[in-house]
């Protein structure tokens, strides 16, 4: 996806995008060390039985108690837009969550007084006119969407024609601002997109995004690739290049609860900014083989077993969080950090890193990839 986007640069048919190289390529120049061999097993299908949400570990680090900003809080939805559901389960369906996101606006449901799941079999996508003001899906934390072990659940694209073009710079535009809160995604897979492939529950490109108090479990994304990643949730082209927050959120969170892809087992992007905030990240899997570029002989793939950052100018925050027990095949256990031109930095602050398993080329911490001359800035944390 990233080589045909930068191919398309080249030509002057899109705007560059961070994670180019000079001649149209997606790059991270990470080339050391051999293809790890591991049985990864037949591809998955499908979930059977589909994931339990309610025996899922809760949203959020309990040890993280980080100050949130403004900005990073949940939205006031006391008065929504629109209201899926009028009072029972039965009520709350796939097509009327899909339309529902096909009108923007402040998203509520009503689906009675227990937790409901609502399966989807194709994902809900906004509509970049009828979301001008911005689209905020709030499940008041019952709300568990699922893409059945088949789709995808959510797609948000500025540069999508389909969706609607509403500015000239689709690319770095100020809206949509799509929150996503007190939900629960699971079971969502990607594997069936051909064109905008990647994040297995959530697809961004432009505007805004955030994730508060939201958990992500057993989604998943293509199995190999070397620029394909976020079995959870893929973000392209913040608007100014501001951060994506995410807010006491869950990405597998306990064992039999991982998220997996290729690349970035949790999240992934190109050109992005982070800021995450008491989250988070445990029992993901990034299982391609081979890196980006990909090695002779290997499909790709394999890095950022929780996060993988690639592009050029971004800053990866990590506030009042854990990661542990995520696994790769070839680089970053943890965290998977190339910034290509060299401008790029992290931070990571009150947070653990820990027992993050596999993978190769950490030159300055244990389970963090990145190049040698990346500031990492670190306080009040642990990593080992």
């Amino acid at each position: 996806m990233l080589r045909t986007l930068c191919f398309l640069a080249l030509l002057g048919l899109v705007a560059p995008l961070g994670g180019c190289g000079d001649d149209g390529g997606a790059t991270d120049d990470v080339t050391d060390g051999p293809p790890m061999d591991r049985d990864l097993g037949p591809p998955v299908d499908a979930y059977f039985p589909p994931t339990d949400p309610a025996s899922g570990p809760p949203a959020g680090n309990p040890d993280g108690d980080y100050p949130i900003p403004a900005e990073a809080a949940p939205e006031d939805t006391s008065s929504p837009d629109h209201v899926v559901g009028d009072g029972t389960p039965e009520s709350c369906t796939a097509d009327a969550f899909i339309d529902a996101v096909a009108l923007g606006g402040i998203i509520t449901f009503d689906c009675g007084p227990d937790p409901v799941t609502i399966t989807l079999d194709r994902p809900a996508k906004v509509f970049n006119d009828t979301a001008m003001d911005g689209i905020v899906i709030d499940g008041g934390g019952l709300v568990t969407l699922s893409g059945g072990g088949t789709s995808r659940i959510l797609y948000m694209n500025t540069c999508d024609e389909n969706q609607v073009w509403t500015t000239a710079e689709c690319q770095n535009q100020d809206h949509p601002r799509l929150t996503v809160q007190n939900l629960t995604f699971v079971d969502a897979d990607s594997r069936g997109e051909d064109e905008y492939d990647g994040g297995g529950a959530i697809w961004v490109r432009g505007g805004r995004f955030k994730v508060v108090n939201s958990r992500f479990f057993n989604n998943r994304c293509a199995d190999v690739g070397p620029d394909v990643g976020g079995a959870a949730i893929r973000v392209f082209s913040q608007y100014e290049g501001r951060p994506v927050y995410v807010v006491n959120s869950t990405f597998g969170g306990a064992e039999g609860y991982g998220n997996v892809c290729s690349n970035g087992g949790g999240i992934s992007s190109i050109g992005v900014s982070w800021t995450i905030i008491n989250s988070l990240f445990t029992h993901n899997e990034a299982i391609g083989n081979g890196g980006n570029p990909a090695m002779s002989g290997t499909p790709g793939g394999g890095s950022g077993g929780a996060i993988y950052n690639d592009g050029n100018t971004m800053t990866l925050r990590i506030f009042g969080s854990r990661i542990q027990h995520n696994q790769v095949v070839q680089h970053g256990s943890a965290i998977f950090f190339v910034s290509n031109d060299h401008s790029g930095n992290i931070v990571i602050e009150d947070s653990v890193i820990t027992d993050n398993q596999g993978g190769s080329w950490y030159p300055t911490y244990p389970q963090i990839s990145n190049h040698d001359d990346t500031p990492i800035e670190v306080t009040g944390s642990t990593i080992e």
